[in-house]
C-alpha cells in the first residue's frame, strides 16, 4: 500500500499541514477491507434488499464518510475536511448519474433482479479500479503540466452541455455493436444460469449473458471515470482526497440501487442538476488554470490576477444546493403529474 502512495507525485500541502502516512494508509486499509466484506456478502446472500435494509446500509456508509471527514479535521485541518466533503459530494452525485445508466443496463438485459446485487458489485469493482488507475494518471499530469487544469476545465463544459441535452442511452448503439461483435466471435446462451459467467449446454462449456452485462457496465464505468476525474481534481488535487473520495462515494452504490429503486429513473431534473456541477467545476478549473498560467499566447505567460478564486467552501455549497434543487423539483414534479393522473418520465 505504501508503494503505491509513494508513487502518486505529492500534494501541496494545505494551510501547511500534511496528512501523516499512517493515517492514509490504515484508511485505505479499512475501506478496501469494509468493500471487500459488502463483495463477500453480496455473492454468499443473493437476494433483494428490503427498502429498510438498503437504507440502513446507506446511511452507514454515508455516516463513515462524515466519521471520516471527522477525523481528517482531527489529524489535520478543516481546509482538508472540507476538501474531501466537496470531493465526495460531487462524486456521489456523479456515482448516482451512474445508476441511470445501470438502471437501463439491468431492464434491457433483464437480468433477475435476485442477481443484480453480485453484477452490480463487480460494475463498482471496475469503477473503482477504473478510477484508481485515472487518478494516477490525473495527479501526474497536474503535477507536472499546470495547463492541464484549461484542458479539464473545457472538458467538463463539454460534458456538462452533454449531460444536459443528450440522453443516458445514446450509448446504447455502441454498446449494442460490441456486444454484436461479441456474438459473432464466442457462444453465449439467450438464458441466466444465477450469476455465473459460464453454463453447460450439450456437454460444452458456454458463456453466459452476465459477460455482456459485465461488458456494458465496464463500458459505463469507463465514460464516467472519464468525467469524473477532473471534476474532483477541481476541487483538491490531494491524491489521498481525490482517491477517498472516490470509493466513499461508490461505496453504498448498489444498495442506493435498490433503495431508490424505480424512482431513480424518474428524477426528470436530476441530470441538469449534474450538468451544472459539472458546468461550474469547469469554469472553476478555468480560473484556477488563469491564475497558474505559463502559457506564452496567454497573457504573456504571466498569471492572470483578476481571475476570481473560488473557494472550496463556495463549491461545496455550490455541489449540495444544485443536487437539492434538482431532486426536490423532480419529486415536485412527479406529485404534480399524479395529481393530473399522468405519469412521471420513464
Amino acid at each position: 500500500m505504501h508503494t503505491v502512495l509513494s508513487l502518486l507525485p505529492a500534494a501541496a500541502p494545505t494551510a501547511g499541514t500534511v496528512i501523516p502516512i499512517w493515517f492514509e494508509v490504515t484508511s485505505l486499509v479499512v475501506v478496501l477491507l469494509i468493500l471487500a466484506v459488502d463483495l463477500v456478502l453480496a455473492y454468499k446472500r443473493p437476494h433483494i434488499p428490503s427498502t429498510r435494509e438498503s437504507g440502513l446500509w446507506v446511511a452507514f456508509y454515508v455516516g463513515l464518510a462524515l466519521v471520516f471527514a471527522g477525523m481528517l479535521w482531527a489529524i489535520g485541518d478543516g481546509d482538508h475536511a472540507i476538501e474531501f466533503i466537496a470531493g465526495w459530494a460531487t462524486e456521489y452525485s456523479l456515482s448516482i448519474d451512474n445508476l441511470f445508466v445501470f438502471v437501463i443496463i439491468m431492464g434491457k438485459f433483464a437480468v433477475p433482479r435476485k442477481y443484480q446485487q453480485e453484477v452490480l458489485m463487480v460494475g463498482i469493482l471496475i469503477a473503482l479500479v477504473l478510477r484508481g488507475l485515472f487518478i494516477l494518471a490525473g495527479a501526474a499530469l497536474v503535477e507536472n503540466f499546470s495547463f492541464i487544469f484549461y484542458i479539464f476545465g473545457l472538458f467538463l463544459l463539454y460534458t456538462a452541455v452533454r449531460q444536459a441535452f443528450e440522453q443516458h442511452d445514446d450509448m446504447e448503439q455502441q454498446e449494442n455493436g460490441i456486444i454484436r461483435f461479441l456474438r459473432k466471435r464466442i457462444a453465449i446462451t439467450d438464458s441466466y444460469d444465477g450469476a455465473k459467467l459460464k453454463t453447460v449446454v450439450d456437454g460444452k462449456k458456454v458463456f453466459t449473458p452476465i459477460i455482456v452485462v459485465f461488458i456494458a457496465l465496464g463500458i459505463t464505468d469507463l465514460v464516467f471515470a472519464i468525467d469524473s476525474i477532473p471534476a474532483i481534481f477541481g476541487i483538491t488535487t490531494n491524491p489521498f482526497i481525490v482517491f477517498t473520495a472516490n470509493v466513499f462515494a461508490l461505496m453504498g452504490l448498489r444498495q442506493l440501487y435498490f433503495l431508490l429503486g424505480d424512482l431513480i429513473d424518474k428524477l426528470e431534473y436530476l441530470h441538469y442538476g449534474i450538468a451544472f456541477i459539472l458546468a461550474f467545476i469547469g469554469v472553476k478549473l478555468f480560473f484556477h488554470a488563469l491564475h497558474e498560467n505559463e502559457l506564452p499566447f496567454i497573457n504573456g505567460g504571466q498569471h492572470v490576477e483578476w481571475a476570481p478564486d473560488i473557494s472550496t467552501e463556495l463549491s461545496l455549497v455550490v455541489i449540495v444546493a444544485s443536487m437539492a434543487v434538482a431532486t426536490i423539483a423532480s419529486l415536485v414534479k412527479i406529485r404534480i403529474d399524479r395529481s393530473r393522473g399522468g405519469t412521471p418520465r420513464k
